[in-house]
């Protein structure tokens, strides 16, 4: 399971790729697809209260969105759950920051600094993704799309 530090990942991104307008619902999103296809699961904590709407953050897949709080920051949080996890050695921390990657290594945790990991998505997002089957291919086709093609066929 990942533990990602959203905005030092959001930092990278930006430095990495020069742009300034990537959002946090757009990472969040961007890494649903990619823990998706890797069949991964994962938790992104953010720096501060965050935005009053959390509705965008509703309908993220494979990813627990979370927000440190006001008067709290991302790294505590993170650090607390390297702390309690009861199998650190399943986490993959996903942070540049020395504090993070050292509290990482005492609970034995893999942790990846966040530009390297950020390569490693975009690497995966930009590889073809199979055409998703239409819905009528499992559910079959409606009786009336049944009845035209009877039509259509000459069929009784």
């Amino acid at each position: 399971m990942f533990i990602i530090d959203g905005n030092n990942l959001l930092h990278a991104i930006h430095k990495a790729e020069e742009i300034s307008s990537f959002s946090d619902i757009e990472l969040c999103r961007n890494l649903s697809i990619f823990l998706k296809t890797t069949r991964q699961s994962g938790e992104i904590v953010f720096d501060g209260a965050g935005p009053r709407d959390k509705s965008p953050y509703d309908n993220i897949e494979n990813l627990e969105v979370s927000f440190a709080g006001i008067g709290n920051d991302a790294d505590t949080v993170i650090e607390e759950k390297i702390k309690v996890n009861s199998s650190p050695k399943r986490l993959v921390i996903v942070s540049s920051d020395r504090r993070l990657r050292k509290a990482a290594r005492t609970r034995k945790a893999t942790s990846i600094k966040s530009e390297d990991f950020w390569i490693n998505v975009t690497k995966q997002l930009s590889k073809k993704r199979p055409v998703k089957e239409p819905r009528e291919k499992r559910s079959g086709l409606s009786e009336s799309e049944t009845e035209q093609w009877l039509d259509i066929f000459g069929i009784e």
